[in-house]
């Protein structure tokens, strides 16, 4: 074949594929299935995943000590997207219907360096997938892995420089956000996500850092969520933060932000108190001030670095701090979202009694888009390019024509 005609046939397969991912993503979230009622959630059961649903993703952040004494924070997150409720394809093996992302950092607090690494691939032949069997559950792509057995969690995942092998034991049963599990974030039946976390699980395992291989232990927090239509077109992003505070008590708190800066009624927060138990907070119930601002020289993207944070029903007033100022991410090889991950310390008050802390927050929306989501493949978020690594020829066969026309 000569040099002209390959070219034409890489240009012709890569508008192909183009064309048929935005088909599918043209038609947001129809035919997949809706969070639109309290779920029975059943363990573990639920650890795995929720084919049908368009969007989700299995979330670990924790912040552990070596054990002479160095701090790092870490998080290791999956996302599964559905591209169409259902397919027939027949065939080759290659073709799926899921794509799988995943983000792995470590902030490395004593030395001030923020390091990162992404994956991207589809959900067959190996690659990436989900299952569930006697063995527990098992997450994995292209060798990053997280396994659930009981309420043992197992996390694997390896960078250039500095990669993880760690055993996550809860000690709180699953806490269920929302009304028994539904986190609603907008008006109208399905503008809801099904969300529940393990807000505190013992933590220990090794941490590389170059040639340094750290023994580590501490604390870590897991959030999953699935949806297939969570936030509406005014909202831009959110801003959420996970904290582990002093008396065995856990904190989650979001808000949802307009495209005019203002909050969204929807929303809201979990207190999770020392004996396991929550309580659901609604946006009345607490407010969140930024106290100072950080610029990233990399995006140019403006973030808040810092928080007041008062939840009123329970007296608290809390400052959150970042650990370390610059834990941006900039995924160019994944989601192609730029957004602020980090590692966070937390000091404060609850009741006239002194209360410290260590946590995550998560900024999405600053520097774009939020979460990666099939509808972004519209907006152009991902290249051509970038969707035939991650899902190749031989994506269409003829039986499916009518359907991509």
């Amino acid at each position: 074949m000569t040099e002209k005609k390959t070219k034409i046939l890489a240009a012709a397969l890569s508008a192909l594929a183009v064309a048929w991912l935005l088909w599918g993503a043209c038609r947001a979230s129809e035919g997949f299935l809706q969070a639109v009622g309290p779920r029975e959630f059943r363990f573990p059961e639920d650890y795995a995943d929720h084919p049908g649903f368009q969007t989700e993703w299995w979330y670990y952040t924790g912040n552990l000590v070596s054990k002479d004494g160095r701090a790092i924070g870490f998080q290791l997150t999956f996302f599964r997207v559905q591209l169409k409720p259902a397919l027939s394809f027949s065939g080759s093996p290659w073709r799926s219907n899921q794509i799988f992302f995943a983000h792995f950092t470590v902030s490395d607090l004593e030395n001030g360096e923020f390091l990162m690494a992404e994956k991207a691939g589809r959900g067959t032949m190996g690659i990436a997938g989900v299952s569930f069997d006697s063995e527990g559950v098992r997450v994995v792509l292209h060798g990053w892995e997280a396994v659930i057995q009981g309420n043992t969690h197992h996390l694997r995942a390896e960078g250039d420089r500095f990669g993880i092998e760690l055993e996550l034991i809860s000690e709180k049963s699953p806490v269920l956000h929302g009304e028994n599990g539904l986190s609603q974030k907008g008006v109208g039946p399905g503008r809801a996500s099904y969300y529940y976390s393990l807000t505190c699980m013992k933590t220990r395992g090794v941490l590389r850092l170059g040639s340094n291989r750290l023994a580590v232990s501490g604390f870590s927090w897991m959030d999953h969520e699935f949806s297939s239509n969570i936030l509406s077109k005014n909202q831009v992003g959110w801003d959420w933060m996970g904290l582990q505070l002093s008396g065995n008590k856990e904190l989650m708190l979001y808000v949802l932000r307009h495209r005019d800066g203002s909050i969204d009624p929807f929303s809201s927060g979990t207190l999770v108190k020392d004996d396991g138990t929550s309580v659901h907070l609604s946006k009345e119930a607490f407010w969140i001030k930024p106290t100072d601002f950080w610029k990233s020289r990399q995006s140019g993207v403006r973030y808040p670095s810092g928080w007041q944070v008062e939840v009123l029903p329970y007296d608290m007033h809390l400052r959150v701090t970042p650990n370390l100022k610059n834990q941006e991410l900039i995924t160019t090889q994944s989601t192609e979202v730029t957004y602020w991950e980090g590692s966070v310390g937390v000091t404060g008050t609850a009741a006239g009694e002194k209360v410290t802390g260590s946590g995550y927050v998560e900024l999405t929306g600053y520097g774009g888009s939020s979460r990666w989501h099939p509808r972004d493949l519209k907006k152009g978020t991902m290249t051509s390019m970038k969707i035939l690594l991650i899902y190749p020829y031989p994506l269409y066969d003829r039986s499916q024509e009518e359907d991509i026309k």
